[in-house]
């Protein structure tokens, strides 16, 4: 059983590098460009924070090496992102990164580490950094609707034909299931001509 949950635990740090490496083709058109042009920060400031917490996690969890040492790795990764997007942001994206940076990656890592090292004891301080690393997980996975409210927030024509194409397939489904009725030998219901009666004129009374 230990040694699944260790080939488990490869597999997931694996993945977990891939993911922290994705963003690299990103930031290589960033260097290039010399510009961060619409991307955002963020992500990697949340995800920077969410893996320096996840380290610290793994160093005093025993038997969480690995959490330990993919997160570190993330640690690193990160770092590199944010600095790159710190060099190449126009000065009123890169003066908001730095802010939010010194806010998260400083000052709010800073005070959980002593205040959970300080005041709680070891069982306790899992539970707690644990809880707080799962919290910002959500975080992390929520940063690009930031991009995506912006999208919004501009004329974009990709958004409504992306929707007019849900709808439209939507439609031909709904005509591929619906072209062929079950009961195809039913004719139309009969109409008693007998049974209508005019109760109003046609034309008003002049």
């Amino acid at each position: 059983m230990d040694t699944l949950v260790f080939f488990i635990g490869v597999i997931g740090n694996v993945i977990s590098v891939l993911m922290f490496l994705s963003p690299g083709k990103t930031f290589v058109r960033i260097v290039k460009k010399k510009s961060t042009e619409e991307f955002e920060s963020f992500p990697y400031v949340c995800t920077l924070l969410n893996s320096s917490l996840w380290t610290y996690y793994g160093i005093i969890k025993p038997g969480s090496y690995l959490v330990a040492t993919v997160n570190g790795f993330g640690v690193v990764v990160e770092i590199v992102y944010v600095a790159l997007f710190l060099i190449f942001a126009p000065p009123n994206k890169r003066v908001r990164t730095a802010i939010v940076v010194g806010i998260l990656n400083v000052g709010f890592l800073a005070a959980t580490l002593l205040a959970t090292y300080f005041l709680l004891e070891i069982d306790l301080r899992i539970d707690a950094i644990g809880f707080i690393s799962s919290g910002l997980n959500i975080l992390m996975y929520a940063s690009p609707l930031s991009a995506m409210l912006r999208v919004l927030g501009k004329p974009n024509q990709q958004v409504p034909n992306s929707i007019g194409f849900a709808l439209g397939a939507l439609q031909l489904l709904l005509y591929a299931i619906y072209r062929n009725p079950k009961n195809s030998d039913s004719s139309p219901p009969e109409f008693d001509t007998n049974q209508i009666s005019q109760t109003e004129p046609l034309l008003p009374n002049c």
